[in-house]
């Protein structure tokens, strides 16, 4: 697989069925959390429908454990500075189970959007 930077720099630009074909979970958000895409690879793993998510707020509606400082405070203040680069450890909740991964959220200068990569790769010292 591509380099985290090298994805980053051509998301933007890719087509549904590549963001599909990606071994990570990918959401892209507008500045106020509403799902633009939703990549299958994620909707599996949460054992959700992606096309069901579109334009829902994925902070109150798809993930609310999301809607605490590291996560959602991170998203606001890189929404408001139009800047935003950084991954973290996090533990999804859901009722199958929790999901350790690592989670790195980029602001896109070209859409005015955040990216919320998800990756099962868990950061040294998170379990």
């Amino acid at each position: 697989m591509e380099s985290l930077d090298a994805l980053i720099q051509r998301v933007d630009n890719m087509s549904e069925v590549e963001l599909d074909h990606l071994p990570l979970g990918m959401i892209q958000l507008d500045s106020q959390g509403r799902i633009l895409k939703f990549n299958r690879t994620e909707a599996s793993l949460a054992r959700i429908q992606a096309r069901e998510q579109i334009g829902k707020n994925f902070f109150y509606d798809v993930a609310p454990c999301t809607r605490v400082r590291q996560f959602f405070g991170l998203f606001q203040e890189g929404v408001r500075a139009k800047k935003l680069y950084q991954t973290f450890g996090f533990v999804f909740r859901f009722a199958h189970g929790a999901r350790h991964v690592a989670i790195t959220l980029f602001y896109s200068d070209k859409t005015d959007s955040v990216w919320v990569l998800v990756s099962d790769k868990v950061m040294p010292g998170e379990r």
